[in-house]
């Protein structure tokens, strides 16, 4: 039976009203000296939003020697795919809590996925070449983003108090911090200052 005209005004006012709410939002991590934070992993914890994901795909790729890219973010439960796209074969490890991997010497793409069903970061390196290093961090909800070089994001966020996990490479802990974020009701630039 289709939807009658009420539905359908109905789900067009609640969709409307709900991206009514959000603002647009920059969001800036500084050091605890005020330096910008580039390459950091922010995710926002915005009630209703949180939780796994059973569909999303990711790529962490091997280029030139190296991880591509350095920091991925991903919600929990995204299956990541580890392409070698270097003429030497690599041995992709990682012996973090959350995720142990052992991807045994390899060219092309594994055949399959890994699937990172725990929050928190993952530090990957390769046996073979010793300078090959990257970070997985995997956080509990789908609204999240990595800085720029001037350690900003941007979201769409609605107004009120939420909750920032972060991470960036040079904090002595494998840990994401925890951060609260007021958002005003116009939006606009929230700088934030992490701990170590």
């Amino acid at each position: 039976m289709p939807p009658s005209l009420h539905q359908i005004v109905a789900a067009a006012l609640a969709l409307s009203s709900l991206s009514a709410q959000a603002v647009p939002v920059t969001v800036q991590l500084r050091g605890p000296g005020g330096q910008p934070l580039a390459d950091a992993a922010v995710a926002i914890e915005v009630k209703g939003r949180t939780g796994k994901t059973s569909s999303a795909k990711a790529e962490m790729g091997q280029r030139d020697r190296q991880f591509t890219p350095q920091l991925l973010v991903v919600q929990t439960g995204t299956a990541v795919n580890f392409p070698n796209f270097d003429t030497v074969r690599h041995h992709v490890y990682s012996f973090s809590p959350i995720k142990v991997i052992d991807i045994k010497l390899y060219s092309g793409t594994p055949a399959e996925l890994i699937v990172f069903d725990k929050p928190g970061v993952a530090t990957l390196g390769c046996n073979i070449h010793d300078r090959m290093s990257a970070h997985i961090v995997v956080v509990d909800t789908p609204t999240f983003g990595r800085t720029d070089d001037k350690g900003q994001v941007a979201f769409d966020l609605p107004a009120g108090e939420h909750v920032v996990r972060s991470w960036h490479g040079g904090q002595k802990s494998p840990n994401l911090q925890t951060v609260k974020l007021d958002v005003p009701a116009g939006g606009g630039p929230v700088a934030l200052t992490l701990a170590e």
